[in-house]
């Protein structure tokens, strides 16, 4: 179980690992041994997944879901498979903890009287520097 907060939590079966040779460290085991980690999850079709959810997460990282619609998460960090596979589910975590919460609504604001003064005056400024800059100084 892939906890990542208290009300979100999605079942490993739901994850499925796809093992190839890894560049990087290692020296010979590179060329012998496939530590690299490819974590492919549905996540159109996840049932443990919110649909509010869902979408911000479709929304921030769609660029990594695949025309089958399987979210692709890789990971070369480790010399070994399991470290690997801890690292892609924690990276899955942040992200889905990231858009987990919903983003804060923004209140309109209007200018205070006193910043319109004060572009105003700037602009007033600027014009008579501008004006000054015309041979014209009768």
């Amino acid at each position: 179980m892939l906890i990542v907060t208290d009300n979100l939590k999605i079942p490993l079966a739901e994850f499925t690992y796809q093992f190839a040779r890894s560049s990087g460290p290692g020296g010979q085991n590179v060329n012998k041994v496939n530590t690299k980690v490819l974590l492919r999850w549905e996540v159109t079709k996840s049932e443990s997944l919110p649909e509010a959810v869902r979408q911000r997460f479709l929304a921030r990282y769609g660029n990594r879901i695949n025309s089958e619609g399987q979210f692709l998460l890789t990971s070369t960090r480790y010399r070994d498979q399991k470290r690997n596979i801890e690292d892609c589910l924690e990276k899955l975590a942040d992200m889905l903890r990231e858009v987990a919460k919903p983003p804060r609504p923004r209140k309109k604001t209007k200018p205070t009287r006193g910043s319109k003064e004060r572009r105003l005056k700037e602009k007033k400024q600027r014009s008579d520097r501008k004006d000054g800059r015309s041979g014209n100084w009768d």
